[in-house]
């Protein structure tokens, strides 16, 4: 049986040593690290966990493309808590938002498009309906953002850009232009 959520998921982490540079700050290709973390306990809580998608129907999920704004640092030894977010869902890709959030806020804002691809060959493929289903209603609200494509139905939209920042820079939520 599939567990439906209706609200984004938060995963804790606590910041080792390990994960900072040399001032102690959070060395920044972690927040990737962290978000993979987030993502694969969020589908897990849901009850569709990344091993029964292999094992049922032979496809894994991809990231296809990221994009990160990185806000303010992480400390070693600071809490954080990753929010995941379900902003689309289409045939055979999902759009995530991820936002990583430390003692003094907004530490990293992500958005994460997946790729539903067939093992082996990674080739895309649909995703089974219970997953498109659950990953739905893995969102703050039931607005167009979180909307399920219907099958054949075209996408339309800005394309998210490729990876970006280099650094801690103020930039605006990532959220305010649609998927």
């Amino acid at each position: 049986m599939i567990a439906h959520r209706q609200s984004s998921h938060r995963y804790s982490l606590r910041v080792y040593y390990e994960d900072t540079d040399a001032g102690g700050v959070v060395y920044h290709a972690n927040y990737l690290r962290y978000a993979e973390r987030a993502r694969t306990e969020a589908l897990r809580d849901a009850g569709i966990a990344h091993a029964a998608l292999v094992e049922r129907f032979g496809l894994m999920f991809m990231v296809h493309r990221a994009e990160i704004d990185y806000l303010r640092p992480a400390l070693v030894d600071d809490v954080l808590v990753v929010d995941t977010e379900t902003m689309d869902v289409g045939g055979a890709t999902v759009l995530l938002r991820q936002t990583i959030l430390g003692p003094n806020g907004v530490c990293a804002a992500l958005r994460i498009r997946l790729a539903c691809v067939r093992i082996g060959g990674n080739k895309p493929a649909r995703i089974p309906a219970e997953w498109r289903a659950t990953m739905a209603v893995m969102n703050r609200d039931s607005g167009p953002a979180a909307r399920v494509a219907r099958p054949g139905a075209r996408k339309s939209g800005p394309a998210i850009g490729a990876v970006t920042g280099a650094g801690i820079c103020p930039v605006p939520r990532i959220d305010s232009a649609g998927p």
